[in-house]
């Protein structure tokens, strides 16, 4: 895996080999970021259901001033520190293994970009936009980046703004905004 722009741009990085994960295409990657980087700059980022924390470091690499990564998996809890540690990258990360819901309910840090990659076939980016909410975590006009295979996954009641949605191939991304 490589970051594709900023910073880091060209620097390869470990993460296509964590069971039960599936990076980003770089090609999504690169739209996706095209999408929202006059709002990366300065901006404390979540990279929830990180796995190799790829979208976490290509936010870093184009100038966000803090990542957090978080991830359930052991493995991919290895990774995302390996990768930073790589990359000398600590000073702009901290790295959770934790599930979703337990931070969300603990943290206390308020988000600019919030990344939403979870497993496939789960309600998870309906709960984690729910927990988000509830909890207060968004900033004004903050941005949730979710990546799924179907759209029901995608919650129609959210009192968030839709500001994106594009389909690539078998894959949406819908970019919600904080109003």
């Amino acid at each position: 895996m490589r970051v594709i722009s900023g910073k880091l741009k060209g620097r390869v990085f470990d993460g296509d080999n964590i069971l039960g994960t599936r990076p980003t295409q770089a090609r999504i990657k690169e739209s996706l970021f095209a999408m929202i980087q006059d709002r990366i700059t300065h901006s404390v980022v979540l990279d929830l259901f990180a796995g190799s924390g790829a979208l976490g470091i290509e936010a870093i690499s184009m100038g966000c001033c803090m990542c957090y990564f978080v991830d359930y998996q052991s493995k991919a809890y290895d990774v995302i520190n390996k990768n930073i540690s790589n990359l000398n990258i600590k000073d702009y990360s901290k790295v959770y293994r934790q599930e979703y819901s337990s931070f969300l309910k603990n943290i206390k840090e308020k988000f600019d970009i919030v990344f939403l990659d979870p497993p496939y076939d789960t309600d998870y980016i309906s709960k984690s936009i729910e927990l988000l909410l509830k909890y207060d975590l968004l900033n004004k006009d903050a941005l949730i980046v979710c990546e799924t295979s179907d759209m029901k996954n995608i919650p129609s009641n959210s009192s968030l703004n839709v500001r994106k949605e594009k389909k690539y191939g078998d894959k949406y991304v819908v970019i919600f905004e904080n109003l």
